[in-house]
C-alpha cells in the first residue's frame, strides 16, 4: 500500500515545464515568492531597527534584521563595547536596502547617534550606569564615546585618587554616570568617580568611627602639595601638614616624602562631619630639644647652618629641629641700621655664641659679633682726643655727617666743623655717602658709643689771618655766587665768602648787581668769632661822593671866611661877634632865670 502511494504519479505535474528545466509551475513560483516576501520584515531606508549579530570577526559583524539579506557593520563601530558577541541584539540604521552589489548597508554608529540624545537624557534622569569608550585625551580630561556622543570626562572625575598618567586610560571601556547635560549646546559631562564615591563614603564613615587621637596607622602617600602630603589610610585620606613632617625646617614636602611611599603616621585630630583627618609624622620621633646636650650653656660656641633669613635676623639650625635666632643687632658692633642679608645668606655654615638658652620654651638666641672684641673697650687708647684718622661717610643729617672709623666705631662731624671758610647749608654740598674723609677726634662719649669729630681742625684757622686782611673799610674784588632772600653771597680772595644785603648791591648807575658779576666790595663789618664778613658795593661810591661833598663844603667855608675878613673894617677887629652858639646859650640862661623867678 505504501509502495504504491510513493510510486504513483502526480496528476497535475507540469511535464512541459519540467522538460524546460523549470521544476515549479508559474503559479507555484508566484505563491512561493509571495509567501517569502510576506515572511520578511518590511524596512525603509533611514529607519532604526534592531538586529541580531550572527557572525563576528576582527573587521566586521554580520547582522540579521529579518530581511532577505544580512547587513555588515565594521567592528570599529562596536569599540565602545569590546564584550559584544554573537547573539547580541543591536540597533542598526538602514542606510540603503540594496547597493550596487545587492548588499544591505547598515550602520550601528548612526543608529546610536539617532537615539543617543534621548538615551543620555534618560540615563541622567534615571541615574543609570552606562558604558563608554575613552577615545582620546583633551585639556583637563578625556573625551568619551557614549551612545555615539562625545562626552567630556574631567580629570578630577576619573578616580577618587589624583591621576598622574591620563594616557593609560585612552582606548579603555569604562562605566560612567551622566552628571551634567547642557541642552542648548548638546554638551554631556560624565563621571567614573561618582560610581565609587558612594561606596567610599560608606567606608570612610566606618573607618572614621574607629579612629582615635594618638592612634598610629599605616598609609600610602597619595598626593604631595606645597603645603603638605595626603595619605591614603585604606579608603580614607588624611593630611600631614608640612610643619608636621619633621622637627627640622622643610622647604617642600618632596624633601621628605615620595609618591606611593608607605609609612606610619599618627592621628593628631579628625572631624567626623567634614571627614578631615590631621596626621603627623614628626610626632613619632623624639623632639630634638630633648636630646640636646645637657652641658650646653650660655657663652658656649656652636656651629650651624642658616635656614631662614629675615630683615631682623637669621635662624640657625645647630641640630635638626634645634634652631637659634641671631638678631641683626648681634651680627656687628656697628650701630648703623643694616639688614641681616648684609652678613649672611641661607645655606651658610657659621659659628656663633649662645646668648640666651631656654630649654622649657625651646628657644635660643645667638650672636656672632661676640666672636670679636668690642672696639669700645679701649676706645680712649685707640682713638684718643686729638688723634687723626680716615673715616667712611655713612649718613647725612641737616646738622652733620655720620661716619664710621671702623666697624662699631661711629662718629659725628657737626656741619660747623666741616670747613673754616665755606657756609655749608647741607653736608651733601661738602661730601657724599661712601666717601672717605679725614677727621680729628674732638670728644669721646663712651656711654653712648659716639665720637665727636672734626674735619676743619686738620687745618689752621685762617680767620686769624683774614682779620689782618679784611679790615673794616678795606676794599676787595669779589664775585656774586648766589642770591638769597636777604641778600647775596660773595666769593672773596683766599676762598672766603662774604655777605651783602640788597641795599649794598646797588651800583652807581642805580641798577642792582646780579649773580656772577665781579665788583669791588668794601668791608663794613668783620667778626672773627662768628666767621662773618659784611660787604657793600654801594658804600664805595657813596663814601667817595660824601668825601667829595665834605671837601667842597670845607673849601666853600674857607672861601667865605676869607671874603668876610677882607670886607670887615680894621676898627671892628677887636670886637667879637656873637656866634650862633652864644645866642643859644643866652636864650637857655634867660629861660632858666624866668623859671626860677
Amino acid at each position: 500500500m505504501t509502495e504504491e502511494l510513493k510510486n504513483s504519479p502526480i496528476e497535475d505535474f507540469d511535464w512541459e515545464a519540467y522538460e524546460k528545466g523549470d521544476t515549479q509551475g508559474e503559479k507555484t513560483r508566484e505563491e512561493l515568492t509571495k509567501t517569502y516576501d510576506e515572511s520578511l520584515n518590511t524596512v525603509k531606508d533611514k529607519d532604526v531597527i534592531e538586529g541580531t549579530i550572527i557572525a563576528l570577526n576582527k573587521r566586521e559583524a554580520v547582522v540579521n534584521i529579518g530581511y532577505k539579506s544580512d547587513g555588515i557593520i565594521p567592528m570599529n563601530e562596536f569599540r565602545y563595547n569590546p564584550e559584544i558577541k554573537i547573539g547580541d541584539t543591536v540597533e542598526v540604521f538602514i542606510e540603503n536596502q540594496e547597493d550596487k552589489k545587492g548588499q544591505l548597508i547598515l550602520s550601528h554608529r548612526k543608529a546610536r547617534a539617532a537615539r543617543s540624545w534621548e538615551r543620555v537624557n534618560q540615563a541622567l534622569e534615571n541615574d543609570e550606569i552606562i558604558k563608554g569608550y575613552i577615545k582620546c585625551r583633551t585639556k583637563g580630561g578625556m573625551i568619551v564615546d557614549v551612545f555615539g556622543i562625545e562626552a567630556f570626562l574631567p580629570g578630577s572625575q576619573i578616580d577618587v585618587r589624583p591621576i598622574r598618567d591620563y594616557d593609560m586610560f585612552v582606548g579603555k571601556t569604562m562605566e560612567f554616570k551622566v552628571v551634567k547635560i547642557n541642552q542648548e549646546f548638546k554638551n554631556v559631562v560624565v563621571s567614573h568617580k561618582a560610581l565609587i564615591e558612594a561606596e567610599l563614603e560608606k567606608q570612610k564613615s566606618e573607618i572614621i568611627a574607629k579612629l582615635e587621637k594618638g592612634q598610629v596607622l599605616e598609609g600610602t602617600v597619595k598626593n604631595i602639595t606645597s603645603y603638605g602630603a595626603f595619605i591614603d589610610l585604606g579608603g580614607v585620606d588624611g593630611l600631614i601638614h608640612i610643619t608636621d613632617l619633621s622637627w627640622g625646617r622643610v622647604n617642600h614636602p618632596e624633601e621628605v616624602l615620595q609618591l606611593d611611599q608607605k609609612l606610619n603616621v599618627v592621628i593628631l585630630d579628625f572631624d567626623d562631619e567634614k571627614k578631615r583627618i590631621a596626621l603627623g609624622l614628626k610626632q613619632l620621633m623624639p623632639h630634638p630639644w630633648d636630646a640636646l646636650d645637657a652641658d650646653l650653656k650660655v657663652g658656649d660656641k656652636v656651629k650651624g647652618r642658616v635656614v631662614v633669613m629675615a630683615d631682623y635676623g637669621a635662624f640657625i639650625e645647630i641640630a635638626p629641629g634645634v634652631e637659634g635666632l641671631i638678631h641683626v643687632s648681634e651680627m656687628s658692633w656697628s650701630q648703623h641700621l643694616r639688614s641681616a642679608q648684609d652678613f649672611m645668606k641661607v645655606g651658610d655654615e657659621i659659628e656663633a655664641v649662645i646668648l640666651t638658652l631656654d630649654r622649657d620654651e625651646r628657644k635660643m638666641s645667638l650672636g656672632i659679633k661676640q666672636l670679636k672684641n668690642d672696639p669700645w673697650e679701649n676706645i680712649e687708647t685707640k682713638y684718643p682726643v686729638g688723634s687723626k684718622h680716615t673715616a667712611k661717610v655713612r649718613n647725612f643729617t641737616n646738622f652733620g655727617v655720620f661716619v664710621e672709623i671702623e666697624e662699631g666705631v661711629d662718629g659725628l662731624i657737626h656741619i660747623s666743623d666741616l670747613s673754616w671758610t665755606k657756609k655749608i647749608k647741607h653736608p651733601s654740598e661738602f661730601t657724599q655717602i661712601g666717601a672717605d674723609i679725614d677727621v680729628q677726634v674732638l670728644e669721646i662719649d663712651k656711654d653712648n658709643r659716639r665720637l665727636s669729630l672734626g674735619h676743619k681742625q686738620l687745618e689752621e684757622n685762617p680767620w686769624e689771618v683774614f682779620e689782618t686782611i679784611f679790615t673794616n673799610g678795606s676794599i676787595h674784588e669779589g664775585t656774586i655766587v648766589s642770591m638769597v632772600e636777604k641778600g647775596a653771597v660773595i666769593a672773596l680772595p683766599y676762598g672766603v665768602e662774604g655777605f651783602a644785603t640788597p641795599k649794598h648791591l646797588v651800583k652807581e648807575d642805580g641798577t642792582q648787581a646780579q649773580v656772577d658779576e665781579k665788583l669791588n666790595f668794601k668791608v663794613i663789618e668783620f667778626n672773627k668769632d662768628s666767621k662773618r664778613i659784611i660787604l657793600s658795593h654801594s658804600r664805595i661810591f657813596e663814601d667817595e661822593a660824601k668825601a667829595e661833598r665834605n671837601e667842597a663844603r670845607k673849601a666853600k667855608r674857607a672861601a667865605a671866611a676869607s671874603k668876610r675878613a677882607e670886607e670887615t673894617p680894621m676898627l671892628n677887629q677887636p670886637m667879637e661877634k656873637a656866634t650862633l652858639g652864644d645866642l643859644e646859650a643866652l636864650a637857655a640862661l634867660k629861660e632858666k632865670l624866668s623859671d626860677n623867678k
